[in-house]
């Protein structure tokens, strides 16, 4: 009986075995590792959700070693994590970040707010009732708000989705099922609350019925009008 030393002390030797020195692959397989191992999640967050989605990045859970480095800008990120509420002022933004970001492009949908509207989708008449509606979805993280295992897990599993991903249908995958396309039509409104409330016209010519009852001052464009009469 031999016994094998499992780490020698002294260099390996290259072998001669034709079987030990080739690797066969398919450029599916490499393209599919090469991509999950170098996900670039961006860095949102729009609520809570996304101090469990820092705490991933801690010493303790460590996400980084899947290969994920956040980016501060879509131009360079392939994978977006929606971790917090997103309401209907913020949609556009959220299309337009998601629409920037390079293909093949990927998102996590993180939280029960993201995911359905959360604890806002009774009351709140802002609240998105599901980023899906907006932005196709490839993984969901259920929980309020879930913990960094919880966001491991999911990347986990995205990576065995990329894995299972071909070159050649790449093009041919299209989403579905969804309330508003990439290409959206959303239409593009000037904001009510512009901050020159002070400076409106009914503010600056109120009617006279409501100064005479309320005996408040009125404004001097008012006074001077009066005079003038």
């Amino acid at each position: 009986m031999t016994n094998t030393i499992v780490n020698p002390a002294e260099t390996p030797q290259v072998t001669q075995q034709l079987s030990e020195n080739i690797i066969l692959t398919t450029l599916d397989d490499l393209y599919n590792w090469a991509k999950m191992s170098s996900l670039y999640p961006m860095m949102f967050g729009t609520a809570c959700c996304f101090m469990e989605f820092m705490a991933a990045y801690a010493s303790r859970f460590d996400m980084e070693r899947y290969g994920m480095i956040p980016r501060a800008t879509p131009r360079q990120a392939d994978l977006l994590i929606t971790a917090g509420t997103i309401t209907m002022k913020y949609a556009p933004n959220l299309v337009r970040l998601y629409e920037q970001m390079p293909e093949p492009k990927y998102v996590i949908a993180m939280g029960a707010c993201t995911i359905t509207g959360g604890m806002f989708s009774v009351d709140s008449p802002s609240a998105v009732r599901g980023v899906d509606k907006l932005i196709p979805v490839d993984v969901y993280i259920p929980g309020c708000p879930p913990r960094p295992e919880a966001v491991v897990d999911a990347v986990i599993k995205l990576r065995k989705k990329i894995a299972n991903q071909s070159i050649q249908e790449l093009s041919q995958l299209q989403q579905t099922h969804r309330y508003y396309s990439t290409p959206h039509k959303m239409k593009v409104v000037s904001p009510i609350n512009d901050g020159k409330y002070l400076n409106t016209a009914k503010r600056n010519n109120p009617p006279t019925e409501i100064t005479q009852a309320t005996d408040l001052p009125l404004p001097f464009t008012q006074q001077s009008k009066q005079k003038a009469e």
